[in-house]
């Protein structure tokens, strides 16, 4: 019985190397080329909730070069301001401090 247990996986271990395994739901920012972004994006870049930012539309409160695009019940947020607002050189598409 013990030969039996010591080959079986164990369960935790599974779980462990599938939490690894994780696939981000958006590329990286510096290789995103569209000129806007949706709503869940923006929140995902920014690491913040999507409603976050749909008050931030409803109450005009964004940050300058972030005015969203209204496109009938859908919030498009420019590329550019949010590279802007994180630090990306334009140049040569690295975070600057």
């Amino acid at each position: 019985m013990i030969a039996e247990n010591e080959n079986r996986p164990c369960v935790n271990e599974a779980k462990l190397t599938d939490r690894f395994d994780f696939t981000p739901p958006f590329p990286p920012l510096e290789r995103v080329t569209k000129p806007t972004l949706t709503t869940h994006e923006i929140a995902y870049y920014l690491n913040q909730a999507p409603q976050t930012w749909r008050i931030h539309a409803c109450r005009e409160t964004y940050p300058v070069g972030l005015r969203p695009i209204r496109i009938g019940n859908r919030l498009n947020w420019p590329t550019a301001g949010l590279k802007k607002l994180i630090g990306f050189d334009k140049a040569s598409d690295e975070v600057t401090v």
